[in-house]
């Protein structure tokens, strides 16, 4: 993967997303490259939920199409792929992703950043990635308010990143803020950004993540539904609907230009 990787991504698209075709060695080498070259880049993983939201908002599905790497957190999006012709597509969620990465930094030397959840659970996240990989150095971590922070304050946490030194910078704000951040601070925040969504709360033990053969066959959505089924019912039973819908009209070759992307929501 070259340094003008956003230009010459294949014509991959899902839901009008641009998912990148990738292996687990392949991006966890070109990401590792990339944070040893302290390149500002972002990374995007991307389920049924993110390629809805592109789907139905313009401005989202830019930053995924502009991402440096969008690849397919989700069952669902590793068998749209593999139906158009990626044989044996892999499923490269955000939790392993972010684990990997953290067992390569720590061999490589390779300073990181956590941006995003709440203190309790940096803390608690901090504390079980030492124990796991004694020699990975964390840089800082910043669990930013609720409410946006002011132009000083997002230059204030820029400059901590940047004089952190650190090569990879974990985002956790879920989606779609965490992208959207990624991509305001692209050129700015001097390292690889990547949005791992929920994997702060998992590897800090505050959620629990489905069982190995619920996510090996596209179920993990229905374990956390089940789990907060207040919280979710309403996106998954709106995000499922409208992936399926649109999924089953590309499968059949009915996708069109008056059946694009819609900007009827800017965040």
């Amino acid at each position: 993967m070259t340094e003008k990787r956003r230009e010459k991504r294949p014509d991959t698209k899902i839901l009008g997303a641009h998912i990148d075709a990738v292996s687990w060695n392949q991006v966890l080498d070109t990401i590792s490259l990339w944070a040893a070259r302290r390149e500002s880049r972002y990374v995007c993983l991307c389920n049924v939920h993110s390629v809805v939201t592109g789907k139905q908002n313009i401005t989202f599905n830019c930053i995924i199409n502009e991402a440096d790497l969008a690849i397919p957190d989700g069952m669902p999006i590793a068998w749209m792929l593999r139906a158009r012709g990626v044989s044996g597509q892999q499923r490269i969620n955000g939790p392993d992703l972010m684990w990997k990465l953290c067992d390569r930094a720590s061999q490589g030397g390779l300073p990181i950043y956590l941006y995003g959840a709440t203190p309790t659970v940096l803390d608690s996240l901090q504390g079980r990635l030492l124990d796991a990989f004694p020699p990975l150095k964390v840089a800082g971590a910043y669990a930013p308010p609720f409410t946006a922070l002011s132009e000083e304050e997002d230059r204030q946490i820029v400059d901590d990143i940047n004089q952190s030194g650190a090569a990879v910078v974990f985002v956790g704000l879920g989606c779609p803020k965490q992208e959207q951040w990624m991509a305001v601070h692209r050129g700015r925040v001097h390292a690889t950004m990547i949005g791992v969504g929920a994997a702060f709360d998992y590897h800090a033990g505050k959620v629990r993540r489905a069982p190995t053969w619920a996510q090996r066959a596209g179920l993990e959505w229905l374990y956390r539904l089940l789990a907060e089924p207040r919280r979710l019912w309403r996106r998954y039973l709106y995000t499922n609907s409208v992936f399926i819908y649109h999924a089953i009209r590309e499968c059949l070759g009915k996708s069109n230009r008056s059946d694009d992307v819609r900007d009827t929501k800017r965040y």
